[in-house]
């Protein structure tokens, strides 16, 4: 489990950068860096795959198919909407609003697999819960209002995305914990060859007109981070989820993923250049809170928590 956690947290960390990085490359567009990020991601999945460790060989055509869709509609597709949530709403309104992804996830797990009981959930969720409405109604009171249709369009497409990763995370984890489970080098790679034919397909919607226009820092700027979050925010993060998703119950690894929402949190702030709000810091330290309770949760067994309880 302690695996796991690390794992998922670091995983939280480089997916973080996604909130922050559709801002740092303009003048390019959110399709110019996905076409870019994800094109890097399938490229170095491919050559990887020199080595055979790497190559999905052996897995049933079933298996093959969802790591294709999950890389192609479920990381093209989250990025898309998260890059779009944040040119929109700013920094941050969508990671409040996709935060509160760990809670309905792990309901939904919970329900299905019974990882551990309701009342020692309950007050991890509450907290979660609490954490997440506090920022967000500190956030939002601290945006410009004259953008009001422009922050309805980020809830919009934040929204989205929430609802793209709680699948991604569904069938993620059903297959990671299946009797013939791929194993992580191929499980990743067979995804960032989905997200790169899937960001190809995007591949009209480029600014090819920017490039009489654009600086040679605009530039070097683009590239530097399109390869930091192709390699570390997609090949990486994806290898570390794969070994998180393996070690821990869903309705867990559901709850780490509040650590995305306050990196995310943390990188907009230093993106902006300011501190957080005491509001802010209260809720990003409740959501926190959460995580570490849902953890002593799964850590107790159910056999002496049962025992605790009888008279």
């Amino acid at each position: 489990m302690l695996l796991g956690i690390v794992a998922g947290l670091t995983t939280c960390a480089l997916w973080g950068l996604t909130f922050v990085a559709p801002r740092a490359i303009a003048p390019f567009t959110a399709w110019d860096f996905t076409i870019a990020r994800y094109g890097i991601f399938g490229f170095a999945c491919l050559l990887l795959m020199i080595d055979r460790r790497f190559r999905p060989v052996g897995l049933a055509p079933p298996q093959l198919l969802a790591g294709l869709l999950l890389g192609g509609g479920g990381y093209v597709g989250y990025f898309v909407s998260t890059a779009f949530a944040v040119q929109l709403a700013g920094a941050a309104i969508p990671p409040v609003i996709i935060g509160t992804m760990p809670v309905f996830l792990a309901i939904i797990a919970n329900l299905r697999d019974r990882s551990a009981p309701w009342q020692a959930l309950a007050l991890p969720l509450a907290m979660i819960m609490i954490g997440v409405a506090v920022v967000n109604v500190a956030t939002i009171n601290a945006v410009n209002l004259a953008a009001t249709t422009s922050i309805i369009l980020g809830i919009l497409a934040s929204s989205v995305a929430l609802v793209i990763w709680i699948v991604y995370a569904l069938v993620n984890a059903a297959v990671m914990r299946s009797p013939k489970a791929p194993s992580g080098l191929q499980w990743t790679g067979l995804q960032g060859i989905g997200a790169a034919i899937g960001s190809s397909l995007l591949l009209p919607l480029a600014s090819f007109d920017l490039a009489d226009t654009v600086s040679g820092s605009d530039v070097l700027r683009f590239v530097g981070w399109a390869l930091v979050m192709g390699l570390a925010g997609s090949w990486l993060a994806t290898l570390f989820w794969v070994v998180a998703s393996r070690h821990l119950p869903l309705a867990l690894a559901a709850q780490l993923i509040v650590a995305e929402t306050v990196f995310g949190l943390a990188y907009g702030f230093m993106f902006e250049g300011r501190l957080p709000s005491p509001a802010e810091t209260i809720g990003a330290a409740l959501q926190l809170a959460g995580v570490c309770a849902a953890m002593a949760a799964f850590n107790t067994p159910r056999g002496s928590t049962q025992r605790r309880a009888s008279p």
